[in-house]
């Protein structure tokens, strides 16, 4: 029977709540709700909505990597947006880190997010690079 691990990686942010950001069961990864968060601070990476994607993308990276994955092992990604009249900016950062890798995506208005300032989450599905 498959186990599931569960963990939160050093040099990414603190679960603000009781889950760990990793969960993976052989060969599938999944990320949860991730803020735009520095782990090296516990601050905002910044006001904007493309800061705070950069954040979030860069700590996929470092939490894949833990995982035995990479950006590029992505397969789907849902983007929980606060303004949807941010959707270009955090479509520039997307673009900037993800290069030509276009995973699936899903992009969802929300009305609220749990931490102060946040712009948005995201949360990924991945597969390892075996």
């Amino acid at each position: 029977m498959p186990t599931v691990k569960t963990f939160t990686p050093a040099n990414t942010p603190t679960p603000i709540g009781p889950y760990n950001h990793v969960a993976k069961v052989g060969q599938f990864i999944t990320i949860g709700g991730t803020a735009g968060v520095n782990p090296a601070t516990g601050q905002l990476a910044g006001a904007d909505v493309y800061s705070q994607t950069r954040q979030i993308l860069q700590s996929f990276r470092v939490m894949l990597e833990a995982a035995g994955s990479d950006l590029a092992h992505v397969v789907h990604i849902n983007v929980f947006l606060l303004h949807m009249s941010d959707f270009e900016e955090m479509n520039r950062a997307y673009v900037e880190v993800m290069g030509d890798h276009r995973p699936a995506r899903t992009v969802i208005g929300v009305n609220e997010l749990p931490k102060p300032g946040v712009l948005l989450t995201m949360n990924l599905t991945a597969v390892t690079l075996e």
